[in-house]
C-alpha cells in the first residue's frame, strides 16, 4: 500500500461533527467569547478530552483568503497624510488590510508594504491602478 498522505482536505458535510464542534471552540477562545478551553468545549457541545484530543489537528480552511491575499509594495513621498490617504482610498474600494508596515523614511520617500484581503469584484490590476493615483505615491507593485 502506499504511503497515506499528511493532510487531507475534507469537506465538513462528511468529516465527523466532532471536528465541526473543535474548529468552533477554537474559533470561540480566538474571539474572545469562551475565557477558557473548557468554556469553549462546553459551548461548542464536546467534551474538554475531545477538544485537547483534535485541538492541534483540526484546522479550519477559509478558501477566500486564500484565493483573494495580496501584498502591495508602495513608495510614498515623505509628506504629512500620504499614508493615511492610501489606507482610506483601500478602504473605499473595499479591500480589507491585514497589515500595514513603513519603514522610516530616508531621503524623502518611504517604503510601505501593504498585505490585504480584496473583494471579488476587484482585481489586483484595479488596486495598483488606485493606488497609483492618490498624491504622493510614486510607485507601487505586487509582490
Amino acid at each position: 500500500m502506499a504511503e497515506s498522505p499528511k493532510y487531507l482536505l475534507v469537506d465538513s458535510a462528511v468529516a465527523p461533527d466532532v471536528f465541526v464542534r473543535v474548529v468552533h471552540a477554537k474559533q470561540l477562545i480566538a474571539q474572545g467569547k469562551a475565557a477558557n478551553s473548557s468554556q469553549a468545549a462546553r459551548m461548542a457541545g464536546i467534551s474538554r478530552s475531545a477538544f485537547y484530543k483534535y485541538k492541534d489537528y483540526v484546522h479550519r480552511f477559509d478558501e477566500q483568503m486564500q484565493q483573494s491575499l495580496i501584498t502591495l509594495t508602495a513608495t510614498l513621498e515623505d509628506e504629512p497624510g500620504v499614508l493615511s490617504n492610501v489606507l482610506t482610498q483601500l478602504y473605499r474600494e473595499g479591500a480589507n488590510i491585514i497589515t500595514v508596515n513603513q519603514n522610516i523614511p530616508v531621503d524623502g520617500v518611504a517604503l510601505v508594504s501593504v498585505a490585504l484581503r480584496l473583494e471579488q469584484h476587484i482585481s489586483p490590476e484595479q488596486i495598483i491602478s488606485v493606488m497609483s493615483s492618490v498624491h504622493g505615491v510614486i510607485r507601487v507593485s505586487n509582490v
